[in-house]
């Protein structure tokens, strides 16, 4: 009786922590070379696992694209001062960061620089 109480307990402390640890991920970016793009917020989605900022960005050729941006964790992003009303919908933006391997208009952020000049880190300081 003891044993297979000890088994079960075992098992279930397991599988209580192989969860969280499959859950981490790194994103899957080339970090060939920083891409910076200038755009407008659109939308905010101040949620973990990663925040997520649309941004309306018009290119040189005068063609309207959407990225998504995105930094850490919340308590990350928080850490290095960030809020959830840091960001604006409206607000322009230039945000530099590293792109989506396959080519997706998506960027792990690295820092942005807000309409009024200021910068703002999300991976370290």
């Amino acid at each position: 009786m003891k044993t297979s109480i000890m088994l079960t307990a075992v098992l279930l402390v397991l599988v209580s922590t192989r969860a969280p640890l499959s859950a981490h991920h790194s994103w899957p970016v080339s970090m060939e070379k920083l891409v910076t793009v200038k755009g407008t917020v659109k939308e905010i989605e101040w949620q973990n696992p990663h925040p997520m900022f649309t941004l309306e960005v018009r290119t040189d050729e005068g063609k309207t694209e959407t990225w998504r941006v995105g930094g850490p964790a919340l308590n990350r992003m928080e850490a290095n001062g960030w809020t959830k009303t840091t960001l604006k919908i409206g607000d322009v933006v230039t945000g530099t960061g590293y792109q989506f391997a396959d080519g997706q208009k998506i960027l792990r952020l690295e820092r942005i620089v807000m309409t009024d000049g200021k910068e703002m880190r999300l991976y370290g300081r």
